[in-house]
């Protein structure tokens, strides 16, 4: 068995202040197996909105829950975000979590097991995979997602089901022993390529739920996206940049 005492969750945060209170009660009353404690990141990337006010005042009403607020002066995009917060984690591993409510941290012990039991530096959960709920959404994201997992495999020799994913959770002297690029949502593709590339690295996934949003509730990526990620891949994969 692998003991470690403190998970550093990473939350890339722009314009979310109609839910990220409720994900920050998530945070808050997860509880971890194994008495694993929890440093909580937010990373706020220079919203309009009221999104870091929020996070101040609840970080002031509860003070005991490891909640820290890291700011940005100019928005960078979600990559820069999780750059910051990965530099700033303290915690034996690193997960990253979205601020709305598309993943759910009651989950974060599926990616912590094959940890503890001692055979994973790095767990991606996956969406694909597993008896877990899933939203249906869009039919073109899916085929998206489908086809950005495989051609990420063909380069980096892996067979993951979601490469996407926003939950990944990293050995804290991994994920910070490389050296990140993509400030917007190429984060994905490029984290993936370069830990595959990790000496003895040991990559398992599991099975995940998604509760998947609209555009009209938040979702923020595009189709744009999805071409910069194919670039990241073969830049990332295939040269090894």
């Amino acid at each position: 068995m692998v003991k470690f005492k403190t998970l550093s969750i990473v939350v890339p945060m722009y314009n979310e202040h109609r839910s990220i209170h409720q994900i920050l009660d998530l945070l808050r009353t997860v509880h971890l197996i194994d008495g694993i404690g929890k440093e909580i990141i937010v990373v706020d990337d220079c919203s309009t909105d009221h999104s870091a006010e929020r996070v101040e005042a609840y970080a002031q009403q509860y003070p005991a829950m490891g909640l820290r607020l890291l700011r940005h002066t100019m928005n960078q995009g979600k990559g820069a975000a999780l750059h910051t917060g990965i530099r700033e984690a303290t915690g034996d591993y690193v997960i990253i979590q979205d601020a709305d409510l598309e993943y759910d941290p009651e989950e974060y012990n599926l990616l912590i097991k094959p940890v503890l039991k001692g055979f994973a530096d790095v767990v991606f959960g996956s969406r694909f995979m597993g008896g877990n709920p899933h939203r249906i959404l869009f039919f073109w994201h899916s085929i998206g997602n489908n086809f950005l997992t495989f051609l990420s495999n063909m380069v980096t020799d892996l067979n993951l089901t979601d490469m996407e994913t926003c939950y990944k959770l990293f050995r804290r002297d991994i994920i910070q022993g490389l050296h990140l690029e993509e400030k917007r949502f190429g984060f994905e593709p490029e984290v993936t390529a370069k830990v595959a590339r990790v000496k003895d690295v040991r990559i398992y996934e599991v099975g995940i739920s998604y509760y998947g949003r609209t555009y009209a509730e938040g979702k923020k990526i595009g189709w744009r996206d999805g071409v910069r990620a194919i670039y990241c891949i073969l830049k990332y994969g295939l040269l090894n940049y």
